[in-house]
């Protein structure tokens, strides 16, 4: 089914964000994990695409066991970096011959070693060349249910690399006029980052489903890590309080109830849809979930 679809038949949708395994420890770990969140029901999960297409088969294998093996719509993760048209096509086609609806289109990350790339020698150099792409597939007429809903990501915070948020949202329209049916965003603590990022989208004529990406903090290590890995996400006082009070690495409680705190305040306040970022373990989010009733 279509996040488009479900958006129209649910106030606020619930979702999860899992990542490829790269061994048969961490799959197990994994396979457990979804079982344990499938009887909660999301309306979605998401499967992430290593930087520079790294976890290609392992994305395209993860998405298709969970195909096979549940009930549960599955948004693989593409992205333009490292790509050429036809490899992507190749992609696009499999997944729409196994029944893939859905794709979140992503420009991506160089991987590490190749910081020297040149990204002139790829066919898509933004996310909305890709997004563009993916719609021509649509209006081909070769995916069997009238084509993939697209997905594409959103900054509360801002992008990194676009300080001028005036332009920010000129290139987020861009995506959307290319094609894109709805906006994940990137993980953030501080709801009002948010909420004005939904009301600047309204402004620029951007009427779209929204889905906050929220991540449920586990350990101070992964916390400066997830800091890195989203382009600087900000810690607000308020949450960095909390944090300081807990001796030792293991912050998950107060992560727990940071992250619930979030998920109430953003459904009494209109949101389309929660994404909880998982990191490929259960018990964490399940109480995130339970705290939510």
């Amino acid at each position: 089914m279509k996040i488009s679809e479900i958006s129209q038949k649910k106030t606020t949708t619930i979702s999860f964000e899992f990542f490829p395994p790269r061994n048969e420890a961490a799959a197990g770990e994994l396979y457990k994990a979804i079982a344990e969140l499938e009887q909660y029901n999301p309306d979605f999960v998401s499967v992430t695409y290593g930087a520079g297409g790294t976890t290609r088969d392992l994305t395209h294998d993860l998405v298709l066991k969970i195909l096979s093996e549940t009930n549960i719509p599955v948004v693989p993760h593409l992205t333009c970096v490292c790509h050429k048209e036809p490899e992507i096509l190749d992609i696009i086609s499999q997944y729409a011959k196994a029944g893939v609806d859905n794709i979140l289109a992503l420009r991506g990350d160089l991987p590490r070693g190749k910081e020297d790339y040149d990204r002139n020698q790829d066919d898509f150099l933004y996310a909305e060349d890709l997004v563009r792409f993916l719609k021509q597939y649509n209006d081909s007429g070769q995916h069997a249910r009238n084509g993939f809903d697209i997905g594409v990501a959103g900054f509360p915070e801002g992008h990194p690399e676009t300080p001028n948020r005036m332009k920010e949202m000129d290139y987020l329209k861009a995506k959307i006029d290319a094609g894109a049916n709805y906006i994940c965003t990137q993980l953030f603590f501080e709801n009002n980052d948010l909420y004005d990022f939904r009301e600047r989208c309204s402004l620029a004529g951007i009427n779209v489903p929204i889905v906050a990406g929220i991540m449920p903090l586990q350990s101070k290590k992964g916390m400066i890590r997830m800091a890195e890995l989203a382009a600087g996400a900000r810690y607000p006082a308020k949450l960095l309080k909390r944090l300081n009070a807990v001796d030792g690495d293991d912050i998950s409680s107060v992560g727990r109830d940071y992250a619930i705190e979030q998920c109430q305040d953003l459904i009494a306040n209109g949101i389309d849809g929660l994404h909880l970022y998982t990191l490929n373990k259960s018990q964490q989010t399940i109480q995130v979930l339970q705290g939510l009733s």
